[in-house]
Protein backbone atom coordinates (compact mmCIF):
# COMPACT_ATOMS: atom_id res chain seq x y z
CA UNK A 1 0.00 0.00 0.00
CA UNK A 2 1.20 3.49 -0.79
CA UNK A 3 2.65 5.61 1.96
CA UNK A 4 1.41 9.08 2.77
CA UNK A 5 3.32 12.12 1.51
CA UNK A 6 4.78 12.71 4.96
CA UNK A 7 5.98 9.10 5.22
CA UNK A 8 7.61 9.35 1.79
CA UNK A 9 9.60 12.37 2.88
CA UNK A 10 10.58 10.73 6.17
CA UNK A 11 11.74 7.46 4.63
CA UNK A 12 13.18 8.50 1.29
CA UNK A 13 14.73 11.96 1.74
CA UNK A 14 17.50 13.52 3.82
CA UNK A 15 19.39 16.82 4.13
CA UNK A 16 22.17 15.70 1.78
CA UNK A 17 19.89 15.10 -1.23
CA UNK A 18 21.33 18.16 -2.96
CA UNK A 19 24.63 16.26 -3.36
CA UNK A 20 22.99 13.81 -5.79
CA UNK A 21 21.01 15.46 -8.64
CA UNK A 22 18.54 12.59 -9.03
CA UNK A 23 17.75 12.62 -5.30
CA UNK A 24 17.22 16.39 -5.44
CA UNK A 25 14.58 15.86 -8.15
CA UNK A 26 12.94 13.07 -6.14
CA UNK A 27 12.81 15.26 -3.05
CA UNK A 28 10.57 17.62 -4.99
CA UNK A 29 8.63 14.70 -6.48
CA UNK A 30 7.61 13.35 -3.06
CA UNK A 31 6.13 16.75 -2.21
CA UNK A 32 4.25 17.01 -5.49
CA UNK A 33 0.49 16.44 -5.17
CA UNK A 34 -0.23 15.79 -8.86
CA UNK A 35 0.37 12.05 -9.58
CA UNK A 36 1.32 12.65 -13.20
CA UNK A 37 3.87 15.30 -12.18
CA UNK A 38 5.38 12.85 -9.68
CA UNK A 39 5.72 10.15 -12.34
CA UNK A 40 7.29 12.63 -14.79
CA UNK A 41 9.79 13.69 -12.11
CA UNK A 42 10.72 10.04 -11.50
CA UNK A 43 11.41 9.49 -15.21
CA UNK A 44 13.49 12.70 -15.24
CA UNK A 45 15.56 11.42 -12.29
CA UNK A 46 16.18 8.10 -14.05
CA UNK A 47 17.54 9.94 -17.10
CA UNK A 48 20.32 11.30 -14.88
CA UNK A 49 21.21 8.02 -13.07
CA UNK A 50 19.80 4.79 -11.68
CA UNK A 51 17.77 6.18 -8.76
CA UNK A 52 16.24 3.66 -6.36
CA UNK A 53 13.53 5.99 -5.06
CA UNK A 54 12.49 6.87 -8.64
CA UNK A 55 11.93 3.17 -9.35
CA UNK A 56 9.94 2.91 -6.11
CA UNK A 57 7.64 5.75 -7.15
CA UNK A 58 7.05 4.21 -10.57
CA UNK A 59 6.39 0.78 -9.05
CA UNK A 60 3.92 2.31 -6.60
CA UNK A 61 2.11 4.72 -8.90
CA UNK A 62 2.66 3.80 -12.55
CA UNK A 63 2.77 -0.01 -12.54
CA UNK A 64 -0.63 -1.58 -13.21
CA UNK A 65 0.18 -5.20 -12.29
CA UNK A 66 2.11 -6.90 -9.51
CA UNK A 67 4.51 -8.44 -12.03
CA UNK A 68 5.31 -5.03 -13.48
CA UNK A 69 5.78 -3.61 -9.99
CA UNK A 70 8.11 -6.51 -9.11
CA UNK A 71 10.23 -5.81 -12.19
CA UNK A 72 10.62 -2.16 -11.17
CA UNK A 73 11.40 -3.08 -7.55
CA UNK A 74 14.16 -5.42 -8.76
CA UNK A 75 15.72 -2.52 -10.64
CA UNK A 76 15.29 -0.39 -7.51
CA UNK A 77 17.02 -3.09 -5.46
CA UNK A 78 20.05 -3.10 -7.76
CA UNK A 79 20.36 0.70 -7.53
CA UNK A 80 19.60 0.77 -3.80
CA UNK A 81 22.26 -1.81 -2.93
CA UNK A 82 24.88 0.25 -4.74
CA UNK A 83 23.94 3.41 -2.84
CA UNK A 84 23.83 1.51 0.45
CA UNK A 85 27.37 0.11 -0.01
CA UNK A 86 28.78 3.53 -0.89
CA UNK A 87 27.11 5.33 2.03
CA UNK A 88 28.09 2.53 4.43
CA UNK A 89 31.76 3.27 3.81
CA UNK A 90 31.27 6.99 4.52
CA UNK A 91 28.76 6.86 7.38
CA UNK A 92 31.32 7.69 10.10
CA UNK A 93 32.72 10.73 8.28
CA UNK A 94 30.10 13.12 9.67
CA UNK A 95 26.45 13.61 10.56
CA UNK A 96 25.59 14.39 6.94
CA UNK A 97 26.91 11.02 5.72
CA UNK A 98 25.29 9.25 8.66
CA UNK A 99 21.87 10.69 7.70
CA UNK A 100 22.48 9.65 4.11
CA UNK A 101 23.31 6.09 5.21
CA UNK A 102 20.16 5.96 7.37
CA UNK A 103 18.06 7.03 4.39
CA UNK A 104 19.73 4.44 2.11
CA UNK A 105 19.03 1.77 4.74
CA UNK A 106 15.37 2.70 4.87
CA UNK A 107 15.14 2.61 1.08
CA UNK A 108 16.83 -0.79 0.86
CA UNK A 109 14.59 -2.34 3.56
CA UNK A 110 11.49 -0.87 1.94
CA UNK A 111 12.39 -2.31 -1.47
CA UNK A 112 13.12 -5.77 -0.06
CA UNK A 113 9.85 -5.80 1.86
CA UNK A 114 7.97 -4.78 -1.27
CA UNK A 115 9.65 -7.56 -3.26
CA UNK A 116 8.72 -10.04 -0.53
CA UNK A 117 5.09 -8.89 -0.68
CA UNK A 118 5.10 -9.20 -4.48
CA UNK A 119 6.32 -12.79 -4.15
CA UNK A 120 3.62 -13.45 -1.56
CA UNK A 121 0.88 -12.08 -3.82
CA UNK A 122 2.20 -14.03 -6.82
CA UNK A 123 1.96 -17.29 -4.88
CA UNK A 124 5.68 -17.75 -4.17
CA UNK A 125 5.09 -17.92 -0.41
CA UNK A 126 8.26 -19.83 0.55
CA UNK A 127 10.40 -17.34 -1.33
CA UNK A 128 8.56 -14.51 0.42
CA UNK A 129 9.15 -16.13 3.83
CA UNK A 130 12.90 -16.38 3.17
CA UNK A 131 13.10 -12.70 2.20
CA UNK A 132 11.07 -11.64 5.23
CA UNK A 133 13.25 -13.70 7.58
CA UNK A 134 16.35 -11.98 6.21
CA UNK A 135 14.70 -8.60 6.73
CA UNK A 136 13.75 -9.45 10.32
CA UNK A 137 17.36 -10.39 11.07
CA UNK A 138 18.52 -7.15 9.43
CA UNK A 139 15.95 -5.22 11.49
CA UNK A 140 17.21 -6.73 14.75
CA UNK A 141 20.85 -6.01 13.83
CA UNK A 142 20.31 -2.37 12.84
CA UNK A 143 19.30 0.14 15.48
CA UNK A 144 17.31 2.45 13.24
CA UNK A 145 13.90 3.22 14.78
CA UNK A 146 12.14 3.59 11.41
CA UNK A 147 12.72 -0.08 10.53
CA UNK A 148 10.20 -1.17 13.16
CA UNK A 149 7.51 0.88 11.38
CA UNK A 150 7.54 -1.49 8.41
CA UNK A 151 6.02 -4.31 10.56
CA UNK A 152 7.85 -6.97 8.56
CA UNK A 153 7.26 -9.56 11.28
CA UNK A 154 3.50 -9.24 10.75
CA UNK A 155 3.89 -10.03 7.06
CA UNK A 156 6.06 -12.98 8.05
CA UNK A 157 3.43 -14.30 10.48
CA UNK A 158 0.73 -14.21 7.81
CA UNK A 159 2.96 -15.99 5.27
CA UNK A 160 3.91 -18.71 7.77
CA UNK A 161 0.25 -19.23 8.63
CA UNK A 162 -0.44 -19.65 4.92
CA UNK A 163 2.14 -22.45 4.87
CA UNK A 164 0.58 -23.84 8.10
CA UNK A 165 4.04 -23.73 9.65
CA UNK A 166 2.74 -23.23 13.20
CA UNK A 167 6.03 -24.04 14.94
CA UNK A 168 7.78 -21.18 13.12
CA UNK A 169 4.82 -18.89 13.83
CA UNK A 170 5.30 -19.61 17.54
CA UNK A 171 9.03 -18.89 17.24
CA UNK A 172 8.34 -15.49 15.63
CA UNK A 173 5.77 -14.65 18.30
CA UNK A 174 8.28 -15.54 21.02
CA UNK A 175 10.54 -12.77 19.63
CA UNK A 176 7.97 -10.06 18.98
CA UNK A 177 5.17 -10.70 21.52
CA UNK A 178 7.30 -9.18 24.25
CA UNK A 179 6.02 -6.93 27.01
CA UNK A 180 8.33 -4.10 25.96
CA UNK A 181 7.40 -4.17 22.25
CA UNK A 182 4.31 -2.52 20.72
CA UNK A 183 1.39 -4.85 20.11
CA UNK A 184 -0.94 -5.26 17.15
CA UNK A 185 -4.03 -7.23 16.26
CA UNK A 186 -1.86 -9.60 14.20
CA UNK A 187 0.35 -10.45 17.18
CA UNK A 188 -2.45 -10.75 19.77
CA UNK A 189 -4.91 -12.71 17.64
CA UNK A 190 -2.24 -14.99 16.16
CA UNK A 191 -1.14 -15.87 19.71
CA UNK A 192 -4.79 -16.60 20.55
CA UNK A 193 -5.17 -18.73 17.41
CA UNK A 194 -2.17 -20.89 18.31
CA UNK A 195 -3.45 -21.48 21.85
CA UNK A 196 -6.96 -22.17 20.54
CA UNK A 197 -5.55 -24.65 18.01
CA UNK A 198 -4.38 -26.90 20.87
CA UNK A 199 -7.90 -27.36 22.29
CA UNK A 200 -10.50 -26.09 19.80
CA UNK A 201 -11.12 -29.38 17.94
CA UNK A 202 -12.47 -31.03 21.13
CA UNK A 203 -13.94 -27.97 22.85
CA UNK A 204 -17.63 -28.09 23.81
CA UNK A 205 -19.35 -25.35 25.85
CA UNK A 206 -21.70 -27.87 27.51
CA UNK A 207 -18.87 -30.19 28.59
CA UNK A 208 -16.74 -27.24 29.76
CA UNK A 209 -19.61 -25.88 31.88
CA UNK A 210 -20.02 -29.25 33.61
CA UNK A 211 -16.41 -30.14 34.34
CA UNK A 212 -14.79 -26.69 34.16
CA UNK A 213 -11.98 -25.53 31.89
CA UNK A 214 -8.72 -27.45 31.66
CA UNK A 215 -5.39 -25.60 31.91
CA UNK A 216 -4.94 -25.55 28.12
CA UNK A 217 -8.50 -24.30 27.58
CA UNK A 218 -8.02 -21.62 30.22
CA UNK A 219 -4.85 -20.45 28.47
CA UNK A 220 -6.71 -20.28 25.15
CA UNK A 221 -9.61 -18.33 26.68
CA UNK A 222 -7.23 -15.90 28.39
CA UNK A 223 -5.38 -15.36 25.09
CA UNK A 224 -8.69 -14.59 23.36
CA UNK A 225 -9.65 -12.15 26.14
CA UNK A 226 -6.25 -10.46 25.79
CA UNK A 227 -6.69 -10.12 22.02
CA UNK A 228 -10.24 -8.79 22.35
CA UNK A 229 -9.13 -6.25 24.93
CA UNK A 230 -6.46 -4.98 22.53
CA UNK A 231 -8.84 -4.71 19.56
CA UNK A 232 -12.51 -5.45 20.32
CA UNK A 233 -13.67 -4.98 16.71
CA UNK A 234 -11.99 -8.08 15.24
CA UNK A 235 -14.33 -10.89 16.49
CA UNK A 236 -17.40 -9.63 14.63
CA UNK A 237 -15.47 -9.75 11.35
CA UNK A 238 -13.94 -13.17 12.05
CA UNK A 239 -17.35 -14.56 13.06
CA UNK A 240 -18.88 -12.88 9.97
CA UNK A 241 -21.37 -10.98 12.11
CA UNK A 242 -20.32 -7.88 10.18
CA UNK A 243 -19.39 -7.73 6.50
CA UNK A 244 -15.78 -7.16 5.43
CA UNK A 245 -14.58 -4.51 3.01
CA UNK A 246 -11.24 -4.00 1.26
CA UNK A 247 -8.75 -2.76 3.90
CA UNK A 248 -7.92 0.97 3.82
CA UNK A 249 -4.54 2.32 2.72
CA UNK A 250 -3.62 3.30 6.30
CA UNK A 251 -4.71 1.61 9.52
CA UNK A 252 -4.93 2.70 13.13
CA UNK A 253 -3.78 0.32 15.86
CA UNK A 254 -6.67 -0.88 18.04
CA UNK A 255 -9.13 0.71 15.62
CA UNK A 256 -11.79 -0.62 13.27
CA UNK A 257 -9.42 -0.09 10.33
CA UNK A 258 -6.87 -2.48 11.87
CA UNK A 259 -9.62 -5.01 12.56
CA UNK A 260 -10.74 -4.97 8.93
CA UNK A 261 -7.16 -5.37 7.66
CA UNK A 262 -6.47 -8.26 10.06
CA UNK A 263 -9.70 -10.14 9.35
CA UNK A 264 -9.37 -9.61 5.59
CA UNK A 265 -6.04 -11.46 5.47
CA UNK A 266 -6.40 -13.86 8.44
CA UNK A 267 -10.00 -15.11 8.34
CA UNK A 268 -8.90 -18.05 6.18
CA UNK A 269 -6.33 -19.09 8.80
CA UNK A 270 -8.99 -19.14 11.55
CA UNK A 271 -11.31 -21.18 9.36
CA UNK A 272 -8.52 -23.65 8.66
CA UNK A 273 -8.15 -24.50 12.38
CA UNK A 274 -11.08 -26.74 13.31
CA UNK A 275 -13.20 -25.32 16.13
CA UNK A 276 -11.18 -22.10 16.53
CA UNK A 277 -14.05 -19.83 15.49
CA UNK A 278 -16.43 -21.79 17.72
CA UNK A 279 -14.14 -21.22 20.72
CA UNK A 280 -13.89 -17.52 19.82
CA UNK A 281 -17.68 -17.29 19.53
CA UNK A 282 -18.22 -18.84 22.97
CA UNK A 283 -15.66 -16.77 24.86
CA UNK A 284 -14.94 -13.38 23.31
CA UNK A 285 -17.82 -11.47 24.94
CA UNK A 286 -16.56 -12.47 28.40
CA UNK A 287 -13.84 -9.84 27.99
CA UNK A 288 -16.33 -7.03 28.55
CA UNK A 289 -17.44 -8.59 31.85
CA UNK A 290 -13.80 -8.76 32.97
CA UNK A 291 -13.17 -5.07 32.24
CA UNK A 292 -16.00 -2.97 33.73
CA UNK A 293 -14.68 0.39 32.52
CA UNK A 294 -12.44 -0.25 29.46
CA UNK A 295 -12.38 3.39 28.39
CA UNK A 296 -11.01 4.44 31.78
CA UNK A 297 -8.96 1.48 32.98
CA UNK A 298 -7.69 -1.54 31.05
CA UNK A 299 -6.85 -5.00 32.35
CA UNK A 300 -3.75 -5.99 30.33
CA UNK A 301 -3.34 -2.89 28.15
CA UNK A 302 -3.74 0.82 28.68
CA UNK A 303 -7.37 2.09 28.40
CA UNK A 304 -8.96 1.92 24.98
CA UNK A 305 -8.44 5.32 23.29
CA UNK A 306 -11.69 7.21 22.72
CA UNK A 307 -10.17 9.12 19.78
CA UNK A 308 -9.91 6.00 17.57
CA UNK A 309 -13.50 6.37 16.40
CA UNK A 310 -12.79 9.83 14.95
CA UNK A 311 -9.63 8.64 13.19
CA UNK A 312 -11.38 5.54 11.78
CA UNK A 313 -14.10 7.71 10.29
CA UNK A 314 -11.40 9.51 8.29
CA UNK A 315 -9.69 6.29 7.19
CA UNK A 316 -12.74 4.19 6.30
CA UNK A 317 -15.36 4.79 3.58
CA UNK A 318 -18.41 5.59 5.72
CA UNK A 319 -20.64 5.61 2.62
CA UNK A 320 -20.93 1.81 2.53
CA UNK A 321 -19.32 0.82 5.83
CA UNK A 322 -20.65 1.45 9.33
CA UNK A 323 -17.66 2.25 11.53
CA UNK A 324 -17.41 0.03 14.61
CA UNK A 325 -17.09 1.73 17.98
CA UNK A 326 -15.96 0.24 21.27
CA UNK A 327 -18.79 -2.13 22.36
CA UNK A 328 -20.62 -0.42 25.19
CA UNK A 329 -21.42 -2.58 28.19
CA UNK A 330 -25.18 -3.23 27.93
CA UNK A 331 -27.20 -4.11 31.05
CA UNK A 332 -29.83 -6.90 30.76
CA UNK A 333 -33.45 -5.77 30.44
CA UNK A 334 -34.46 -7.47 33.70
CA UNK A 335 -31.94 -5.40 35.68
CA UNK A 336 -33.10 -2.16 34.03
CA UNK A 337 -36.77 -3.05 34.64
CA UNK A 338 -36.15 -3.93 38.29
CA UNK A 339 -34.19 -0.74 38.88
CA UNK A 340 -36.94 1.36 37.30
CA UNK A 341 -39.71 -0.38 39.29
CA UNK A 342 -37.85 0.06 42.60
CA UNK A 343 -37.20 3.74 41.87
CA UNK A 344 -40.86 4.33 40.98
CA UNK A 345 -42.08 2.54 44.14
CA UNK A 346 -39.69 4.55 46.33
CA UNK A 347 -40.88 7.80 44.76
CA UNK A 348 -44.56 6.87 45.37
CA UNK A 349 -43.80 5.99 49.01
CA UNK A 350 -42.03 9.31 49.54
CA UNK A 351 -44.87 11.33 47.96
CA UNK A 352 -47.50 9.41 49.96
CA UNK A 353 -45.61 10.14 53.17
CA UNK A 354 -45.29 13.84 52.38
CA UNK A 355 -48.75 14.46 50.82
CA UNK A 356 -51.12 11.69 52.03
CA UNK A 357 -54.44 13.46 51.16
CA UNK A 358 -53.33 14.59 47.70
CA UNK A 359 -51.90 11.15 46.87
CA UNK A 360 -55.22 9.57 48.05
CA UNK A 361 -57.09 11.72 45.52
CA UNK A 362 -54.61 10.76 42.78
CA UNK A 363 -54.88 7.07 43.71
CA UNK A 364 -58.69 7.11 43.52
CA UNK A 365 -58.60 8.94 40.20
CA UNK A 366 -56.02 6.51 38.80
CA UNK A 367 -57.97 3.42 39.94
CA UNK A 368 -61.24 4.75 38.60
CA UNK A 369 -59.58 5.48 35.26
CA UNK A 370 -57.94 2.04 35.24
CA UNK A 371 -61.22 0.19 35.92
CA UNK A 372 -63.38 2.42 33.70
CA UNK A 373 -63.13 0.06 30.65
CA UNK A 374 -64.04 -2.94 32.85
CA UNK A 375 -67.07 -1.13 34.33
CA UNK A 376 -68.17 -0.15 30.83
CA UNK A 377 -67.99 -3.78 29.66
CA UNK A 378 -69.92 -4.98 32.73
CA UNK A 379 -72.69 -2.45 32.08
CA UNK A 380 -72.99 -3.59 28.45
CA UNK A 381 -73.14 -7.24 29.49
CA UNK A 382 -75.89 -6.48 32.06
CA UNK A 383 -77.93 -4.68 29.41
CA UNK A 384 -77.63 -7.53 26.89
CA UNK A 385 -78.13 -10.62 29.11
CA UNK A 386 -81.53 -11.38 30.74
CA UNK A 387 -81.71 -10.45 34.43
CA UNK A 388 -82.52 -14.02 35.53
CA UNK A 389 -79.50 -15.45 33.68
CA UNK A 390 -77.29 -12.72 35.04
CA UNK A 391 -78.55 -13.51 38.56
CA UNK A 392 -77.64 -17.18 38.13
CA UNK A 393 -74.13 -16.30 36.81
CA UNK A 394 -73.44 -14.01 39.73
CA UNK A 395 -74.48 -16.80 42.13
CA UNK A 396 -72.06 -19.21 40.40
Amino acid sequence: MNLSAQDHQTFFTCDSDHLRPADAIMQKAWRERNPQARISAAHEALELEDCATAYILLAEEEATTIMEAERLFKQALKAGEGCYRRSQQLQHHGTQYEAQHRRDTNVLVYIKRRLAMCSRKLGRTREAVKMMRDLCVFQLMKEFPLLSMFNIHENLLESLLELQNYADVQAVLAKYDDISLPKSATICYTAALLKARAVSDKFSPEVASRRGLSTAEMNAVEAIHRAVEFNPHVPKYLLEMKSLILPPEHILKRGDSEAIAYAFFHLQHWKRVEGALNLLHCTWEGTFRMIPYPLEKGHLFYPYPICTETADRELLPTVFHEVSVYPKKELPFFILFTAGLCSFTAMLALLTHQFPELMGVFAKAFLSTLFAPLNFIMEKVESILPSSLWHQLTRI
